[in-house]
């Protein structure tokens, strides 16, 4: 009996040791060792790829996409559809992004995407305007009416073919934060119409700010919206 009350008080200190080692070792020395070598090796990766202003104030992630919005006149309206403030860069389309349209905060309100085929709503395998309501083939439409219109200047006109494809569709994510040359370059004149500067100043803008593949081969060339809004920003500031 004292043997066998010996031998449980034995293993029971023995497992109490070990669980006050292993706590110690892999909860409080590796997650110290990680996050240590994580903020000197990667220290903007490791705290959230950060964006700041001209001022030093955190303006949102580099991986996560945010909206540019006008204020909706009803707050408490669901129902009323958000309008773009045409005076910033727009990103993809895209149901999972944050409201934002000061560039100095968003909410982050889900992910995902629509699940949808790419020919949902195609009349014989092309979307057109007589796509029905609510498949994906009618918003890719609505999306690109809105973009040539939103985009068309006294003295520039978009035209149909020149409307890339990350203008009228969203990432799988929804939260991409970036959008290709092309679709930067489509809204230069825009942008720099509302903001009364020189449209060779906005193509420099967008210039400084496009990212090529990386490592010369992997990815596309691409240019992050919140960045390019950011340094606009500090622009229409000078």
């Amino acid at each position: 009996m004292n043997n066998s009350v010996g031998n449980t008080a034995r293993l029971l200190g023995a497992g109490l040791r070990a669980l006050l080692v292993l706590t110690v070792v892999c909860g409080v020395l590796y997650p110290l060792a990680v996050t240590g070598i994580a903020q000197a090796l990667f220290n903007d990766k490791a705290n959230g790829s950060e964006i700041k202003d001209k001022s030093g104030n955190v303006v949102g992630s580099s991986l996560i996409g945010q909206t540019y919005n006008l204020p909706k006149k009803d707050p408490n309206d669901p129902e009323e559809a958000a309008k773009p403030d045409l005076k910033w860069f727009q990103p993809r389309p895209s149901n999972g992004l944050g409201a934002n349209s000061v560039n100095t905060q968003y909410s982050l309100l889900l992910s995902g995407a629509t699940n949808r085929s790419a020919d949902n709503g195609a009349v014989n395998g092309k979307c057109t305007e007589a796509a029905e309501e609510g498949t994906l083939c009618a918003q890719v439409v609505a999306a690109k009416e809105a973009v040539i219109a939103d985009n068309s200047t006294a003295s520039y006109k978009v035209r149909p073919q020149d409307v890339p494809a990350d203008a009228v569709t969203s990432s799988g994510s929804g939260l991409d934060p970036n959008i290709s040359p092309e679709y930067a370059e489509l809204q230069v004149r825009r942008v720099a119409e509302r903001n009364k500067l020189d449209v060779k100043q906005v193509e420099k803008l967008v210039g400084d700010h496009t990212t090529g593949r990386t490592l010369g081969f992997m990815g596309e060339p691409r240019v992050n919206v919140l960045e390019l809004n950011t340094a606009l920003k500090a622009l229409t500031k000078s």
